[in-house]
């Protein structure tokens, strides 16, 4: 059977995107016939196991126009003969005297060539992240006249401009996302609050098996029993790794403890740099980014997992992050910060941990605590293992979205 759905997404295979992964391939299993496009090809050397039960297509659209210019004139020359092209283009225009960018017109090309190469049985664009993969189905559903909708999560909500937040709002048929605090905010947007629907992304269980080891007792008393610190997330500023290690680098020195980092990211070298600085850089290793099952055999391997997520200057922020989430379903006690969605996930003192972001002398404070203290750490892993597991299943999530789904294909193509 043809596909009916198109998902829209900015790269793919990405690893710091499982939970787009696991999504796609559950609307796979629910009956969805799909095809994907994405803006750029992958850059992660490795691929999770879950992406190689992905069957859907995956067609790349040119990343920057000079890639593959013959193929965006092909594009323009085949679409330009359409109504919706002429609709499309003003809009590109009045976006362009507000945002007098070269990616402005770079999202224009690249959703010519979507609009031109989409399979004809497609009646709907599914899009993950309001800015950038947004703006191409933005302009693609136009010159096409098929309708879209947008999965919205953090930084594509924060660091967008109102006014195009607004406009694009206005232009789907609904939006979901992932947090409370960002349903808040673009229900303000909206031209309705029922166009913006709550839906955690929750995890899939069955790829989650429970952690069997006994639970760590490990207290920092002995140098043979290091307690194991675990985070996994990218070296971006949002993260607020460099307010870790300053923490880190205050713990009593008789305090016995081993720091493990995963994830690549920009500011990777510069954090290295920094525990270097700080004198705690033979207590720590740097993993880069590393697939999922390894992924796991470091949580379970793990007495603590920690992270000090925090809001940019950009604004740029965390939503709720999947690795939280990952690090309860195997009896792991967290650390956090009590900003975004969060404390959606986490009670503090209850399933978890949460002090204010940028506050280095209060994670040190947690940090101390928590080593020193193995019956807390278990009993906040306890309780955030149960409390995942009943309120943060995906299937409670897919659910919602096949319905939502149903809704805009029609009658005719529903699941």
């Amino acid at each position: 059977m043809p596909p009916r759905l198109a998902i829209i997404l900015k790269g793919y295979p990405r690893l710091s995107e499982t939970f787009v992964a696991q999504e796609i391939r559950a609307l796979e299993l629910r009956g969805f016939e799909l095809c994907i496009f994405s803006l750029r090809h992958p850059y992660d050397p490795d691929t999770h196991p879950i992406h190689a039960e992905i069957e859907a297509p995956v067609y790349y659209l040119p990343e920057y126009v000079h890639d593959d210019i013959p193929r965006v004139l092909r594009a323009c020359l085949w679409v330009c003969w359409k109504p919706g092209f002429w609709r499309a283009l003003l809009t590109l225009l009045r976006d362009f005297r507000r945002d007098t960018t070269r990616n402005r017109l770079r999202r224009f090309a690249q959703a010519l060539v979507m609009a031109h190469e989409m399979p004809d049985s497609v009646r709907h664009y599914y899009t993950h992240f309001m800015h950038t993969p947004a703006s191409v189905s933005y302009y693609a559903s136009k010159i096409s006249r098929r309708s879209w909708s947008v999965s919205a999560h953090a930084k594509d909500i924060w660091t967008i401009p109102r006014w195009e937040l607004g406009e694009k709002l206005a232009s789907t048929d609904w939006v979901v996302t992932c947090t409370a605090a960002n349903k808040e905010y673009l229900s303000k947007l909206a031209v309705a609050e029922s166009q913006v629907t709550l839906l955690y992304h929750g995890l899939d269980f069955d790829r989650f098996d429970q952690k069997q080891q006994a639970a760590s007792m490990h207290d920092g008393s002995d140098l043979a029993n290091e307690v194991r610190l675990i985070s996994v997330g990218r070296a971006v500023v949002k993260k607020g790794y460099d307010f870790l290690l300053a923490a880190l680098a205050t713990l009593p020195a008789t305090l016995h403890w081993r720091f493990v980092h995963i994830g690549g990211g920009e500011l990777l070298e510069q954090l290295q740099q920094q525990a270097q600085e700080l004198g705690i850089d033979e207590r720590i290793e740097w993993m880069g980014a590393l697939p999922q099952t390894e992924v796991l055999a470091q949580y379970r391997a793990a007495d603590l997992f920690v992270l000090p997520s925090k809001i940019s200057e950009d604004g740029d922020r965390d939503g709720l992050p999947n690795v939280l989430m990952e690090a309860q379903s195997q009896n792991l006690a967290c650390l956090s910060t009590n900003i975004s969605g969060i404390p959606e996930l986490i009670v503090h003192a209850e399933t978890g941990w949460l002090v204010e972001q940028k506050n280095s002398a209060q994670l040190e404070q947690a940090l101390e605590k928590l080593i020193r203290d193995p019956e807390l750490r278990n009993r906040l892993a306890q309780a955030g293992f149960t409390r995942v597991h009943r309120e943060f299943s995906m299937d409670r999530g897919i659910d919602t979205l096949v319905g939502k789904l149903n809704e805009s294909l029609g009658d005719d193509y529903r699941i």
